[in-house]
């Protein structure tokens, strides 16, 4: 049985690569044949599913679609590019405001929050808005790893190791993953200065963006607030911080449905939510949970702790690096759903405590997303606007940015993860 659950796990994966526009059925599918197979007693397949994890998520992603919206994020674009004198620190500024918005705010809809403005500039100098926009997509990949909220993969490790909101800023008494990922995104800013340098045309823009509704502002903030508040609440329902997130969505929604006197809103609203993500991830939690049964994660960790000869630096290292080079080229998401039980049972074999292991794996496959054009969903979004505004970005152009940014901004985050917690 276990060689069965590994070939249909392989396979699952292969189909996930090759089928990009289907991956959730192909999810779905594998978990189905897991339990028909007896590999996943039917009974577990409910608890094998992260609820709280597949609610962040929901909730976060509707809040977002109304904060976009409301043209608040445009607005704050709009005073930032006021304050800078040329092509070069418009473009800096753009990239460091993308990266703060996406600490807390889905990559994709960081990047198309952002990205017009970086055209607007771009069309009025007659230059090519390319180095720009590629910029802004690898500074939102890059702080997803920040926060609680700021990736998928941020709220998966927060579900899986049990981590709160505020331990992303402070954990065990040592800077968190917030301070880490501030670190690493400071050097790739240095990158991206020398790569913008002879940008030096003056800029400006027109007209300021008129924000006709604060209340999605409000609610932002609220649900980072409230999922600060609920990390001091001991013994809490498992769904507390899903829950947090689908209930501001949902008096998002009513305010507005009954603003326009209009309850069609609300099925619009549902739209807005990425259902896609939410089946493959919920299809892939159910097939880990069926490999684990079969003992597959169990003998996966030896693997990794017999590779690296039982040293923990060396099998860091290999964690780090290798989601880097697998995270260039394969969604960030199945991978760490994968890993992360993995990585649990390598601190278990190493007899050490798994946070160093956790937050390595969180830097390497979110930051190694960067370094080719299909690496993260932001990068490939960016290539499409570009696609579609006439530009065909080659992977050659890409990585000329996303290579220097990304082992600017990975290696800094490896150096300080090992000298906090290893």
């Amino acid at each position: 049985m276990k060689l069965v659950a590994a070939v249909i796990f392989v396979l699952t994966y292969v189909g996930l690569l090759a089928f990009p526009k289907i991956r959730a059925y192909i999810a779905l599918g594998s978990a189905c044949l897991f339990v028909l197979l007896g590999i996943m007693p039917a009974n577990e397949v409910f608890g094998a599913i992260d609820w709280n994890v597949l609610m962040m998520i929901a909730g976060t992603m509707g809040i977002v679609s109304l904060f976009i919206e409301s043209k608040m994020p445009a607005l704050l674009a709009d005073i930032i590019i006021e304050k800078t004198p040329n092509v070069k620190w418009a473009m800096i500024s753009l990239a460091a405001f993308a990266g703060l918005i996406s600490a807390f705010v889905d990559n994709v809809a960081t990047l198309l929050m952002v990205a017009p403005i970086s055209f607007d500039i771009s069309k009025k100098l007659k230059i090519s808005p390319v180095p720009g926009i590629i910029a802004i997509a690898v500074s939102s990949n890059l702080q997803g790893a920040a926060t609680l909220v700021g990736d998928t993969t941020a709220i998966m490790l927060g579900g899986h190791a049990n981590l709160n909101f505020l331990d992303f800023f402070l954990f065990q008494s040592k800077p968190g993953m917030f301070w880490v990922v501030q670190a690493g995104m400071i050097a790739s800013l240095l990158i991206l200065l020398y790569l913008f340098r002879k940008d030096t045309q003056t800029v400006s823009i027109k007209g300021e963006t008129k924000v006709h509704d604060y209340f999605p502002t409000v609610l932002l903030v609220g649900m980072v607030a409230l999922l600060i508040l609920a990390s001091f609440i001991p013994s809490k329902p498992a769904v507390t911080n899903g829950l947090i997130c689908l209930s501001l969505f949902a008096v998002g929604v009513v305010r507005k449905s009954v603003q326009k006197r209009d309850w069609r809103v609300i099925i619009e609203a549902g739209g807005e939510i990425d259902y896609f993500t939410l089946l493959l991830l919920a299809g892939i939690f159910v097939m880990v949970g069926g490999i684990t049964e079969a003992g597959l994660i169990d003998d996966l960790s030896r693997v990794f702790v017999k590779i690296g000869q039982g040293d923990l630096f060396v099998v860091y290292t290999l964690i780090v690096w290798a989601s880097v080079f697998f995270s260039a080229f394969i969604d960030n998401i199945p991978y760490v759903a994968t890993m992360l039980p993995v990585v649990k049972g390598i601190a278990v074999a190493l007899g050490v405590e798994p946070y160093l292991l956790y937050f390595g794996l969180l830097s390497g496959a979110t930051l190694g997303g960067n370094l080719t054009p299909v690496g993260a969903s932001a990068n490939i979004a960016a290539i499409g606007i570009l696609r579609k505004d006439g530009h065909e970005v080659s992977t050659k152009e890409f990585m000329k940015i996303g290579v220097p940014f990304t082992l600017a901004a990975v290696t800094v985050a490896y150096v300080i993860l090992w000298f906090l917690w290893g």
